[in-house]
């Protein structure tokens, strides 16, 4: 097969080089924490001074995201996943939020992974477009991560 300038591999780009070092460093931090519980109270105040460090706009979306996850699936534990903060079921990521600043995209997004019981039909959405968090998208959020737990 014939390479074209277009198909070129270009690499990864600097935002997802310091996304998966932010990761690397998440892993190093959870293996020296001490008990399961210590680990979670870390985990969540991590996610929290993420959220502060973030710029406004994204800041406010993310402390309504976490606000609204944490009152309608609390058995998720909140934990950093590549810089973003994260909601874990058993240790495994089911949903996060990116900001729109991590990636220099045009809005944050609230992602769910496979784990996420969101299954309807054939074809389902996984990722969501968040441009700012009204109480009609705290609802619409509320419903999606009931259901990804259920």
């Amino acid at each position: 097969m014939a390479s074209t300038e277009s198909s070129t591999y270009e690499g990864f780009t600097a935002e997802e080089r310091a996304a998966m070092k932010e990761h690397g460093q998440e892993l190093k931090k959870a293996a020296r924490r001490g008990s399961r519980a210590d680990k979670v109270v870390e985990a969540a105040q991590d996610v929290l001074t993420k959220i502060a460090e973030m710029q406004e706009s994204d800041r406010i979306m993310a402390e309504r995201v976490h606000a609204v996850i944490k009152a309608n699936a609390p058995m998720l534990s909140p934990r950093l996943w590549y810089g973003m903060p994260a909601y874990a079921l058993n240790g495994k990521v089911v949903c996060f939020f990116q900001s729109a600043e991590k990636f220099k995209a045009r809005y944050a997004t609230l992602g769910f992974s496979d784990l996420a019981k969101l299954d309807e039909d054939a074809m389902w959405a996984t990722g969501f477009a968040l441009t700012e968090v009204t109480a009609e998208v705290e609802a619409r959020i509320a419903v999606l991560v009931k259901n990804a737990v259920s």
